[in-house]
């Protein structure tokens, strides 16, 4: 199968330059200015701009969770992503309590057999033992995982206590692995869900209520500071506050090396959302952390323009209506979760560059490259540069279309940002040198999508992380 891409505006994280691509067997052959090559299908690109599809770093398709099951599974999630631009997703194996991880994870490989795009897993540390060290060594090893997670909160489930974060931490170490948490006081959450709920609040408007921006920055905090200490780096997922941002800001700035994302919606919903007067839409926007007020969204956008946040993800979680009805009178038992894979790419091009707070190569870092960098997966993805995978967006700049459930491809029943109009769309996505999505068509196919390998990142990692190495104590004369 080959595929020219011509005439476009090649966009890439560092650089711009008009020209053409030419993919073969799922590969980037040739990049440059009207290319003589003969190819099986040809994409006219003048006008549009062409840049590494994008990366989702943080999806959960068809997950068990609170009492259901995930709507959207990994075929109908990564046509989705297609039509969006997005052509990879890093999903979670999040095993239950006292569950082997490698099981687990088989588990996950088994539901992913049927995603049409590539993808690859990080794998939750939810309880610890001599297996669960075990596991990761042979995941990190044999699997090609490289990244760990570590939820903070949902006591009582799969929360990791900090005598597990420690021991996690320390073996990821060992094995040249990131580890990635969930940043919110899981002891906290619990004590303000159970004493907002006594006081009668049981709507939607009790989960912010019940999370505020203190809890995650004491978690993030918490989190950077036993890093610190082991030597370790660090990833924060789905930041949604200033408290969190700005102890991120705080660790980079000392030369720690930690990293954060954000999440497309946090950009630009807000809390409001939780007041809704209908209960259906309110409890749609139920996702932790929860949308925040506006000044929130103002920080966390100059993290984004600052470098301080580097990548950006949708937490892509879906629950339909009648899911969300489960808590109809306990937000505690609100399934948590929203949808975005996608809506992400348009709903950033349109706040970010279209607003000029970023540039179109900066956009490609955070929605595509960063992601690569950081889960060690660049070149191959997040490049438009020979030898990488065909993994192309088409974007058209100028495109414009209404946001709404009733076109989206998503298979859930609501959309969070219904009604919203946002100019920059995917024209084309190519997946593996194949035209995947055409204007509205989506041409996957079941089943085509690969696991991704991810090596750790061997010894060069972390042999600078620990500012205070422990060292044998200086002998005093006496």
């Amino acid at each position: 199968m080959s595929l020219l891409i011509k005439g476009g505006t090649l966009i890439g994280p560092e650089d711009t330059q008009t020209g053409d691509i030419y993919c073969e067997d799922g590969l980037i052959k040739a990049v440059g200015q009207d290319l003589d090559v003969s190819a099986k299908e040809v994409v006219d690109a003048g006008g549009a701009y062409v840049m590494p599809g994008g990366i989702d770093p943080h999806t959960h398709m068809e997950l068990p969770f609170m009492g259901t099951v995930a709507s959207e599974d990994f075929f109908s999630g990564t046509c989705a992503a297609f039509a969006g631009g997005t052509t990879m997703a890093i999903d979670f194996v999040i095993p239950s309590p006292q569950q082997r991880i490698l099981d687990a994870y088989a588990q996950w490989r088994e539901w992913a057999q049927k995603a049409a795009g590539d993808y690859s897993f990080h794998v939750a540390i939810t309880w610890w033992d001599q297996s669960v060290s075990d596991d990761m060594g042979t995941l990190a090893t044999e699997h090609g995982v490289n990244s760990f997670k570590h939820f903070m909160a949902y006591k009582g489930a799969i929360m990791a206590d900090d005598e597990t974060l420690v021991n996690s931490f320390s073996r990821a170490k060992e094995l040249g692995a990131l580890c990635t948490v969930h940043a919110e006081n899981g002891e906290l959450v619990a004590r303000l869900q159970e004493d907002i709920y006594n006081k009668g609040i049981t709507g939607p408007e009790g989960h912010p209520l019940s999370r505020p921006p203190e809890v995650e920055g004491e978690a993030a905090n918490r989190a950077i500071r036993i890093a610190e200490v082991l030597g370790v780096p660090l990833y924060i997922v789905h930041n949604s506050c200033r408290q969190s941002l700005e102890a991120i800001t705080r660790a980079r700035l000392e030369g720690q090396r930690v990293f954060g994302e954000v999440l497309a919606q946090h950009l630009v919903l807000d809390e409001s959302a939780y007041r809704n007067p209908d209960w259906r839409t309110a409890a749609h926007y139920v996702m932790s952390p929860p949308f925040r007020s506006k000044e929130h969204q103002e920080a966390l956008w100059r993290g984004v323009q600052s470098g301080m946040l580097q990548t950006t993800a949708t937490d892509h979680c879906c629950f339909c209506t009648d899911q969300k009805e489960m808590g109809k009178d306990d937000f505690r038992k609100i399934p948590n979760g929203t949808g975005g894979i996608e809506d992400r790419m348009s709903v950033l091009w349109h706040h970010g560059v279209g607003t000029g707070r970023l540039t179109p190569n900066e956009f490609v870092r955070l929605t595509s490259t960063n992601t690569a960098q950081i889960f060690n997966i660049h070149p191959r993805k997040g490049s438009l540069s020979v030898g990488a995978d065909a993994d192309i967006v088409v974007w058209d700049p100028k495109g414009t279309r209404t946001i709404s459930a009733k076109t989206h491809h998503q298979n859930i029943d609501f959309n969070i940002y219904e009604g919203m109009e946002v100019t920059g769309l995917a024209a084309y996505t190519v997946s593996q040198g194949k035209v995947v999505y055409d204007k509205g068509e989506i041409k996957a196919e079941r089943g085509a999508g690969r696991y991704i390998d991810r090596p750790c990142y061997g010894p060069y990692w972390t042999s600078q992380l620990r500012r205070n190495e422990l060292k044998e104590p200086t002998k005093v004369e006496r």
